[in-house]
């Protein structure tokens, strides 16, 4: 079976159709001066206490305790087998952004790491330099001159997109871990949400910090939710988040924590 059989790719062609129809029309009025489009902001502040209810009332308290009881190294291989398992997903990507060599450097990390790395326990790919480079199909939507639309708080999901939750609903379609049968589907996903949970709890203070300690937790976990996208994609400025042309990349996050981790990443989950 091709990682994009004909289905996948007529519901992928739908999909994206739909999203270039279906965006919220671009009004440059409403557009701060940070790039920020929100035309749903009282909806989004809505969503956005309740989700801070759910993290105050369960997920901080579960993630600070495993972060607090489960070894640093056992924590860590759960992560690395988590993130080996988005590995295909973003070579499938990298493809279809015609970024065939890191598409082939992560093939390659995949192997080495699903083989000697006893099925992405181990980094083992990382330590010859093979580090992974990321993909999704909001990147690839932005390839392809797709723009952002309206800033989105959605349930589960945490800050988006109208762009990016468009192509999470793709990367579920193409995602080549699909073809693992049950019931070995639930153990990867239970390592998924293990390993959120383990990240949730590692950076328990600095997400805290913004969302209990900011005089604005809705703005400030947007604007840090956007300047950390439009980062991973290269857009970096107002006219390259709108289908422009992209300014010099600046990661908004060097200083604070070398440019390494992004602790808001999955601060609601994917």
């Amino acid at each position: 079976m091709t990682l994009l059989s004909p289905p996948r790719t007529i519901a992928i062609a739908a999909l994206v159709m739909t999203l270039i129809a279906g965006c919220t029309p671009h009004d440059p009025t409403k557009v701060s001066r940070d790039g920020i489009f929100d035309p749903y902001e009282a909806r989004n502040r809505q969503v956005h206490e309740k989700s801070k209810n759910f993290d105050k009332s369960i997920v901080r308290s579960v993630a600070v305790g495993y972060a607090e009881t489960v070894p640093e190294p056992a924590q860590e291989m759960v992560e690395n087998f988590a993130d080996n398992l988005s590995v295909p997903s973003a070579v499938v990507n990298q493809v279809l952004q015609a970024d065939l060599g890191g598409a082939f450097k992560n093939t390659v990390r995949f192997g080495l790491n699903s083989t000697l790395g006893f099925a992405g326990i181990f980094d083992v790919a990382g330590e010859f330099g093979l580090h992974e480079d990321d993909a999704d199909f909001g990147q690839t939507l932005a390839v392809w001159g797709v723009r952002e639309g309206a800033y989105l708080e959605m349930p589960i999901i945490g800050p988006t997109t109208e762009r990016d939750l468009f192509g999470q609903v793709v990367d579920l379609v193409i995602d080549p871990m699909n073809a693992v049968p049950r019931p070995e589907a639930y153990y990867l996903k239970a390592a998924r949400i293990t390993a959120k949970v383990g990240k949730r709890g590692r950076y328990a203070s600095s997400v805290d910090s913004v969302l209990y300690d900011s005089a604005d937790s809705y703005a400030q976990t947007r604007l840090l939710y956007l300047q950390n996208r439009r980062y991973e994609i290269g857009q970096t400025d107002v006219a390259g988040a709108w289908g422009g042309a992209g300014g010099e990349e600046i990661d908004p996050y060097a200083e604070l924590y070398g440019g390494e981790i992004d602790p808001y990443e999955d601060l609601y989950g994917e």
